[in-house]
């Protein structure tokens, strides 16, 4: 995790530092839905490792964009979901699927 006096002074290269990852971007598409399982999310993102799932959860947590939340149950369920400033990401996401959708159409 960068600090602030660490990340870049172009707000754009910020955003990217933050999000700019292929599996970072299709987390969130996820977490925008509902909170999701380790397990569900490791399915969903075919093609995604164990290890980089946990590195860009891990790395979304430490950033503030998502929360964990650990029920005390047998055996014990984990789940992940947008934080308040992760929810401010929708515009963002939600340009790229209309720009997707209409480059789809060209």
């Amino acid at each position: 995790m960068l600090t602030k006096e660490e990340l870049p002074e172009c707000p754009v290269a910020t955003t990217v530092a933050l999000i700019g990852s292929k599996w970072k971007l299709l987390i969130i598409r996820n977490l925008l839905q509902r909170p999701w399982r380790f397990n569900e999310l490791k399915r969903d993102l075919t093609g995604i490792s164990q290890k980089v799932l946990t590195d860009s959860l891990r790395s979304m947590e430490e950033d503030g964009l998502i929360t964990r939340t650990v029920y005390p149950e047998v055996p014990p369920r984990v789940e992940y979901a947008l934080s308040d400033l992760g929810q401010t990401l929708k515009p963002i996401l939600d340009s790229m699927v209309e720009w997707g959708n209409a480059y789809k159409q060209m």
